[in-house]
């Protein structure tokens, strides 16, 4: 008797896989919880969920506007509290329903994965847009091609090639997406050395040295608002601005952590030293 009791109740501790092959994604968003989340609106306070847009509900993280609800330039974004360097990142989206009223003709079938965001404590009262590198999501319209995975630069500036790309937007070169189909899209951000976005396994975004300046964005606060400095890290938001969205999951695989060898945590995929996280 003593002997099964032993084995229920070791059989009853979690195993930690000590595999260093072994990816162990993050999930930022498993369908069951917001706390980890905060949400910033252009003329709110941070932390407020402004009109109840960013749902849980039906185990999805969705954007949603009542059919009373006008726009009024007020674009919001939920934060994930914690920033990251060197990841990767894919989650599963999909576009639903009509536009909210008023909103932008650009803003249709529009959202956004924020990446390399400056820390929401520092966005002003009334800033539309975060200093960031916005993974733009589009559906599209049922018969004319529209890219999705594209890039925007609210407050930043890339380098692709081996030119700095000063305008907002760049298409990538994905497929459309037309309807409510879920879609994966996936990234790999290496700090401020490389960024790619990835569909179906193809890159169709890649850009480097991103910095902040370029503009496209208002209501900041000047001390945030470094021109020339190197973005080599940020925290992750996903947008509302007027576009209804379904998120089915979002994850996250850190490429920063123990590189010692000899370390119980150490992955053989990490790519950035992380010394302080080593467990031994």
């Amino acid at each position: 008797m003593l002997l099964l009791i032993l084995c229920t109740t070791s059989c009853k501790q979690p195993v930690k896989n000590t595999d260093k092959d072994t990816e162990e994604w993050i999930s930022l968003f498993d369908g069951t919880d917001l706390s980890e989340w905060t949400p910033k609106f252009a003329g709110t306070e941070l932390g407020i969920n402004y009109k109840d847009r960013f749902v849980l509900k039906d185990s999805l993280l969705s954007v949603r506007y009542n059919q009373k609800d006008t726009f009024n330039a007020d674009f919001g974004h939920l934060y994930y509290k914690q920033k990251f360097s060197h990841y990767k990142l894919k989650a599963k989206y999909r576009f639903v329903g009509s536009q909210q009223k008023g909103g932008p003709g650009w803003a249709v079938r529009n959202n956004g994965l924020m990446l390399h965001c400056q820390d929401p404590k520092t966005i002003g009262l009334q800033q539309d847009f975060p200093i960031s590198l916005e993974l733009q999501l589009l559906g599209g319209n049922g018969n004319d091609e529209r890219t999705t995975a594209n890039l925007c630069t609210p407050g930043t500036n890339v380098v692709m090639g081996d030119t700095l790309f000063t305008p907002h937007c760049i298409n990538s070169v994905s497929k459309t997406y037309h309807g409510d189909e879920w879609v994966e899209v996936e990234a790999l951000v290496l700090g401020d050395s490389l960024v790619q976005h990835i569909m179906e396994g193809q890159v169709v975004m890649e850009f480097r040295k991103p910095t902040i300046g370029g503009g496209a964005i208002s209501g900041y606060e000047e001390s945030a608002y470094q021109e020339g400095a190197p973005l080599k890290e940020g925290y992750i938001s996903i947008q509302a601005e007027t576009a209804p969205i379904d998120f089915k999951s979002i994850e996250l695989l850190n490429l920063c952590g123990c590189m010692d060898k000899e370390a119980k945590n150490y992955k053989s995929y990490y790519v950035k030293a992380d010394d302080a996280s080593c467990e031994y």
